[in-house]
């Protein structure tokens, strides 16, 4: 089966990297495109037969499931627009807040969503590895996470940099809410054993590197993902989009669609 993909944001660098990577591909076809009001490319062909739009209902109804890499209200404003007709989702846009996470929950309880922070395998497969370090080595090894995004990104700390701070969390068996350190300046006392700090880096057109560092006495363990293409992301997400078609509604995560959770 060839899942129909209505892509949202064709006109931003990861909607246009999501076209790119369906090109060719047997499982997934991109069926329809929707852009916000007024965005460059409104009423041009992303490919042969699909031309983008901003009417957000007749997308997603030539749609099996939707990619949507986009902004928290245009996520939130999309997963409200699918629920009458449940359609599944693949979502990748971080720095949602409470109200679209609600939105989100809304359309996971009757169609089946995922929902990653990345969709590269490698950093999926960092996650893993993480944990079992965090899990092995304990809180009396500090550990830290650093991130380092192109200057244009909007939201800090990355959703990587916390997914992989909350797997060392989650392999220490603490409340990654009680240990997070986001920032450090002045006088701020000895560090907290179990404290888990991440810290962010902005500049350039870095696409992404997260490195997770675990400091003992006398050596220290480094486990990082450094990506130099946004191609990673959109094969991953078109991966999970033909995935996702007729599973149980539900959220999932990439380690559900890569068989790793």
């Amino acid at each position: 089966m060839t899942a129909r993909v209505c892509v949202l944001g064709p006109s931003g660098k990861m909607g246009r990297a999501v076209i790119s990577a369906a090109a060719g591909r047997g499982d997934v076809a991109i069926a329809s495109a929707v852009d916000r009001t007024g965005a460059a490319g409104l009423g041009e062909p992303v490919v042969p037969g699909v031309v983008a739009t901003a009417d957000l209902e007749a997308g997603l109804a030539a749609a099996d499931v939707y990619v949507d890499f986009t902004a928290p209200d245009a996520t939130r404003a999309a997963a409200t627009a699918a629920l009458a007709r449940r359609v599944p989702a693949v979502i990748g846009t971080t720095g949602l807040g409470a109200d679209d996470e609600a939105a989100i929950a809304a359309l996971a309880a009757v169609a089946p969503v995922v929902v990653a922070a990345n969709f590269s395998l490698g950093v999926n497969l960092v996650l893993g590895l993480v944990r079992t370090a965090a899990r092995v080595l304990g809180p009396d090894w500090d550990a830290e996470v650093v991130e380092t995004h192109h200057r244009a990104k909007r939201d800090a700390p990355s959703g990587t940099a916390l997914m992989i701070a909350r797997a060392i969390a989650a392999g220490h068996g603490s409340s990654y809410d009680e240990v997070k350190r986001h920032t450090r300046d002045g006088d701020i006392g000895p560090r907290p054993r179990g404290e888990i700090g991440v810290a962010t880096v902005r500049g350039g057109d870095v696409i992404g590197e997260h490195t997770a560092t675990f400091f003992g006495a006398a050596e220290r363990i480094e486990i990082g993902h450094r990506a130099t293409s946004r191609a990673i992301f959109a094969a991953g997400a078109l991966r999970a989009a033909a995935w996702v078609v007729g599973k149980p509604p539900g959220r999932y995560d990439m380690l559900a669609v890569l068989g790793l959770s």
